[in-house]
């Protein structure tokens, strides 16, 4: 039997994932998060195969998670399940130590094939990733400025881009506001700009948000 936990802070989306997984006679979830300190207090004791994690949940986010079990030396194979698309979150938490990354809007038995495809050893990512990723590999070019940004500050990066403001990314997160300007004030750094207008452009013109 494989052994799966969910951890998404939408009841109803672990519901839809629960379901999809019901149908499989080999697969079980045995165990539910809604937030980070609830993912790693379950998978502390746990023996599951396979964890199916959001990358936004509140407090820690899905790559802080990954990093978190590899401190701890947890052999859970960890996919996951994100509303962000590929191209923005993907690279980075298969670095981090994820063995794969599907969006929320994939099929359902798109899930299935991705947990039994890990299970086997190897990581699962879509097709159009895949040929990012060789692109990636063949590209001789330096990275980008924003490749250089630790993963909460992309995240808020990208939030910031996206027009949200600060009390906004402060609750979503659940960081203060404070905290979300000192992030702000770093990524600004980094990218040498001066204004959430200039991020928004930086960001648009990489493709990094709609």
């Amino acid at each position: 039997m494989i052994k799966i936990i969910i951890a998404d802070d939408h009841a109803f989306l672990r519901e839809g994932i629960k379901k999809t997984i019901q149908d499989e006679l080999d697969m079980k979830v045995i165990g539910e998060a809604s937030n980070a300190n609830e993912v790693l207090e379950i998978m502390k004791d746990s023996d599951a195969d396979i964890a199916i994690i959001d990358i936004s949940m509140p407090g820690k986010s899905g790559l802080d998670i990954l990093k978190d079990l590899k401190a701890m030396k947890k052999k859970f194979k960890v996919l996951i399940l994100s509303m962000h698309p590929e191209d923005r979150f993907a690279i980075r938490a298969l670095k981090a130590g994820a063995v794969g990354y599907l969006t929320k809007e994939s099929a359902p038995d798109e899930l299935v094939k991705a947990i039994r495809t890990v299970l086997t050893g190897r990581k699962y990512v879509s097709k159009a990733l895949s040929e990012k990723l060789i692109d990636l590999l063949s590209d001789d070019t330096d990275s980008l400025p924003h490749e250089h940004l630790s993963d909460r500050e992309y995240e808020v990066f990208i939030k910031i881009s996206s027009g949200k403001k600060a009390v906004e990314i402060a609750e979503e997160l659940s960081i203060s506001v404070h905290t979300v300007n000192t992030y702000r004030a770093r990524i600004l750094e980094k990218l040498s700009m001066n204004s959430n207008v200039e991020l928004t452009q930086y960001a648009m013109h990489n493709n990094l948000i709609d």
